[in-house]
Order: C-alpha cells, then sequence, then structure tokens
C-alpha cells in the first residue's frame, strides 16, 4: 500500500492515530465515520503494509531527567560502504543517540543524542564517540529551546 492507494477513510484514519494511538476501536470508528469491525480491519491493513510502522508512547525526555539535546555531525576517517555500516550498526547500540541519519555533503553522518547534563553528554562524545575507530571528528550542537518537534506525518486528503 503506498501514499497514492490510501483512501480519505485510511488517510483520515492514520491522521486520528498520529494525534492519539491510544483511541479505542471504538471511538476512532466513530470518528471516521464506520462501524467498528471494518474500521479494526482498515487499521491491520495499514499496520500490515507498514504505512503504521509501529505504535509508541511519547516521553519527555526533561521529566527523565534527560536535559540536554543535541545534534552531533560525525566525519569518518574511511568513506567505505562497509566503513558506514559499521558505523550505523555501533549507533543503533548506543542508548544516547535518538537518531542517525547518512548524509550528503561535508558530514557523513547526522545523529540526535541525549544527555543528562553537559558533563555526561562530554564524556560521550569524548569516550564513546571519538574513540570510536573509523571517526575522524565530530561537531555537536546543543538544543536550546524547541519550537516544533513533532512526530506526525503530514497526510493529506487529495484533490
Amino acid at each position: 500500500m503506498t501514499g497514492e492507494m490510501l483512501s480519505p477513510t485510511d488517510i483520515k484514519i492514520l491522521q486520528i492515530l498520529q494525534r492519539d494511538a491510544s483511541i479505542s476501536n471504538v471511538a476512532l470508528a466513530e470518528k471516521v465515520g464506520m462501524s467498528p469491525s471494518p474500521c479494526l480491519r482498515r487499521v491491520k491493513q495499514l499496520e500490515a503494509s507498514g504505512v503504521i510502522r509501529q505504535t509508541v508512547a511519547l516521553l519527555d525526555r526533561r521529566k527523565l531527567g534527560l536535559g540536554v539535546l543535541a545534534t552531533i555531525q560525525v566525519r569518518l576517517q574511511r568513506h567505505t560502504e562497509e566503513g558506514a555500516e559499521d558505523f550505523a550498526k555501533a549507533m543503533n547500540d548506543l542508548p544516547e543517540i535518538l537518531s542517525c541519519w547518512a548524509m550528503t555533503g561535508r558530514q557523513d553522518f547526522l545523529l540526535m543524542a541525549l544527555a543528562r547534563d553537559i558533563e555526561s553528554f562530554g564524556d560521550f562524545v569524548t569516550h564513546r564517540l571519538l574513540s570510536m575507530p573509523n571517526v575522524r571528528d565530530v561537531q555537536s550542537s546543543l538544543v536550546l529551546k524547541e519550537y516544533k518537534n513533532q512526530t506526525a506525518i503530514p497526510v493529506k486528503i487529495s484533490g
């Protein structure tokens, strides 16, 4: 199932679930104008097709004592497919890393990382990232204030 194959009802379902995935099927069905059984079938189809990748709870990092959010640009020493794959796999094992993207341009990777405080972030960069075998250098930027941080993907009804 691709974006072109989504019906207006599918799009409404996705819009509602992105705002509140804990909504009951009965309430969801009511909001999209369906009976519960067909609505649940539609949700299951969206899950089976991979359009709905997973359902999660979004946590408040500050309430969990994670006061530092940072982006980290990483350049590798060796620009091989194997070197990039090894680095990406290593990022999956680091709980501090929220996101890891391979990039075009001057930097090879862009990371989004969390830490308790500046000191623990510095330790992470110095002792974990910079000590990795293929890392040439890193540049980090601390997030001062979040103005927008959304997880919802804009899905709209065509036309």
